[in-house]
């Protein structure tokens, strides 16, 4: 019973730097353009992902009116400190804002922020070549349906 348990622990000892290294191989699905499906009319909007380095991924969110650029938002998933971070940076913010990974699977993956006015919570689960991203807090919660291009 002892050597049982001995090698179960061993097996579940997983170093955390390689957990979150597989965690974020987990992510990978995420690259390339992603168009959303769900804007206002005479709107367009889309997000791109590119995994830059073994610890960074950097996205782009761009909505535009018409021609015209109506807004962007600098994105970058990364490790730090031994956790994941989503990080999205927009013009209204001082300084970027950092969600922690709280969930993820190998479609989905959900990262926090309590502290956050809004969202306190980002989302994002896949299905096939779509996606839906959540951001949500104080029970409001607003959908995005992105399909890959």
């Amino acid at each position: 019973l002892a050597c049982m348990l001995f090698a179960t622990v061993i097996a579940h000892s997983q170093s955390a730097p390689q957990k979150i290294a597989d965690d974020f191989k987990k992510l990978d699905w995420l690259e390339g353009t992603w168009i959303r499906l769900n804007t206002k009319p005479g709107r367009t909007a889309h997000e791109s992902w590119q995994k830059i380095s073994p610890t960074e991924w950097k996205g782009l969110g761009v909505n535009m009116k018409g021609a015209d650029t109506a807004f962007v938002e600098k994105l970058k998933i990364i490790i730090k400190e031994e956790n994941i971070f989503y990080v999205a940076d927009i013009a209204e913010n001082k300084e970027p804002v950092y969600f922690k990974l709280t969930a993820i699977t190998d479609n989905s993956f959900v990262c926090e922020n309590p502290q956050h006015d809004f969202p306190k919570k980002v989302s994002y689960q896949k299905d096939g070549n779509k996606i839906k991203a959540t951001i949500s807090g104080d029970g409001k919660s607003i959908d995005y349906f992105f399909e890959k291009k």
